[in-house]
């Protein structure tokens, strides 16, 4: 992809930085965010900034109608934030992105939406496949089911070229720090303190992690794929790994002298997470990162910080 004007919504969040720092060597790249959660010390130097709100459709639309490809990663991420303020997730996630749509009618570009695995809620029927019928477990889940069917009604109505992406559990340098964090920034952080690693439950649960770079990689394909346009993909390894491996696997990164305490499980935590990641092997899609060069990069980045 070169010589293209790229908007990269939430750019200046932990997804959307690494997109956009990927894009900026051969492309004009935009970023719009609200800095809500973003950080503009995660903006490329050689990136645009923008400080607009997607929920403002005319702060936004010119912008979006002139792209040649809109990656929409901005939303609130958190699971916790959406269950206490349903009406925000709902503003942001799904008005959202219902503004970007809109100004694509007026304009030929391509919208790449992050979606999450959220949307499957607890099935076991693991791997899980595209196809399995959603069933969101908050209002995160909701809004992000509702928007890949918006992307999909507008794709059908009016030929916008459209493509949302499960994210599974993404991990790398940029991901925020705090108690909603992902569980990978968590243990690391407190690794490299040699403070005690908290387990919720047994340590058996499992989850299927992938590395941010992976990540990108799968966004670019899908965007540059013309046969992914109107669809629905899995971004993942297709991996089972579990806390209690995870956490040894980041002792071990850190070479730390944490100790692993369990704690009582959470209420609401799913057991098992797995990706079936055939359809986007299909286009081509294949990760280079193991979770355990994954991990030594992360932890490489916050050592630094």
């Amino acid at each position: 992809m070169k010589n293209k004007l790229i908007v990269v919504t939430g750019g200046a969040g932990f997804i959307g930085s690494h997109i956009a720092e990927e894009l900026s060597e051969k492309n004009e790249v935009i970023v719009i965010d609200n800095l809500y959660t973003g950080n503009l010390e995660n903006v490329p130097p050689n990136v645009k900034f923008i400080q607009a709100d997607v929920r403002d459709y005319e702060s936004i639309a010119d912008l979006i109608s002139q792209a040649d490809y809109v990656f929409h990663e901005a939303a609130l991420v958190s699971v916790v934030e959406s269950v206490e303020k349903p009406l925000l997730a709902e503003e942001i996630n799904v008005l959202g992105t219902l503004n970007i749509l809109r100004a694509l009618i007026e304009g030929h570009g391509k919208m790449i939406f992050a979606s999450s695995a959220a949307v499957y809620g607890d099935n076991q029927n693991l791997p899980l496949k595209e196809s399995e019928k959603p069933n969101p477990l908050s209002p995160y889940g909701v809004s992000k089911v509702s928007a890949e069917y918006y992307l999909k009604v507008f794709h059908e109505l009016y030929g916008i070229p459209t493509v949302s992406l499960r994210y599974f559990n993404v991990f790398g340098p940029r991901q925020g720090y705090n108690q909603y964090a992902g569980v990978i920034s968590i243990f690391i952080n407190r690794a490299l303190r040699n403070e005690p690693l908290v387990i919720y439950g047994d340590g058996k649960q499992t989850r299927d992690f992938i590395y941010i770079k992976d990540v990108v990689s799968a966004n670019i394909l899908a965007a540059e794929s013309s046969r992914a346009d109107g669809r629905v993909f899995n971004v993942a390894r297709g991996e089972q790994t579990t806390i209690l491996e995870l956490a040894l696997k980041i002792i071990d990164a850190t070479n730390s002298k944490s100790s692993i305490l369990f704690d009582k499980p959470r209420p609401g935590d799913i057991r098992h997470s797995l990706a079936d990641v055939s359809e986007i092997r299909e286009l081509g899609f294949e990760p280079k990162y193991s979770l355990e060069e994954g991990l030594l990069r992360t932890v490489e980045w916050y050592k630094k910080g």
